[in-house]
């Protein structure tokens, strides 16, 4: 295979690049495509992101509902990520924060011997007990409730948590504060036995 070999096959290859192009440029000038002035199936781009980017929120749950349900074992292990700060037998001790014996139903600030802040208690004049809602509302975000807490714990999200450790700690006290009313669920009306029967 001499030189002249190798210039026939680029060539070939050049030419065949050339006809392909040729015919490309050629099929443009005998076939006219023109876009249509309004497309055949009209889509509203508003509505789809509109739609796309609401999220369906998910019914919030009466907390008295979920306490009527707690498990205070399960609030007793969740406990355990207070008791560095936190005593919670009868008759124990302070610590970095108060005693949690009887906690629920207790006075707000209302341990004796223990340095409260000036938020607790600024909050303690409007909001004297310990009750189940501001106790739930305070151990979900501890400075988002009372802003200026010395309480440094993040909180509790999950409601779960906050409702079996809520029972766990109605369970330290010789008088166990009585848990809130359910709320009572919407009864559907009722049919008369006439209808009941013809339907």
């Amino acid at each position: 295979m001499g030189d002249l070999f190798w210039n026939k096959v680029f060539g070939v290859i050049i030419a065949g690049g050339l006809v392909v192009m040729g015919l490309m440029e050629l099929s443009h000038y005998l076939v006219h495509s023109k876009a249509p002035e309004q497309m055949a199936y009209y889509v509203d781009m508003s509505a789809i992101n509109t739609t796309a980017t609401v999220e369906e929120e998910e019914p919030e749950l009466d907390f008295s509902v979920l306490l009527a349900n707690a498990d205070a074992g399960a609030g007793e292990r969740v406990s355990r990520r207070c008791a560095s700060c936190h005593s919670f037998e009868e008759g124990g001790a302070n610590m970095t924060g108060p005693a949690m014996w009887g906690v629920v139903g207790r006075e707000v600030a209302g341990v004796d011997g223990y340095g409260y802040s000036g938020a607790m208690e600024e909050y303690a004049e409007t909001n004297p007990v310990w009750g189940y809602e501001n106790l739930n509302a305070y151990l979900e975000s501890p400075s988002g409730y009372i802003s200026g807490t010395a309480m440094s714990f993040a909180g509790l999200r999950d409601p779960e948590d906050r409702a079996n450790i809520i029972a766990y700690m109605r369970t330290l006290s010789d008088n166990p504060m009585p848990l809130p009313e359910m709320a009572a669920a919407e009864e559907a009306p009722a049919v008369p036995a006439e209808e009941a029967v013809e339907g």
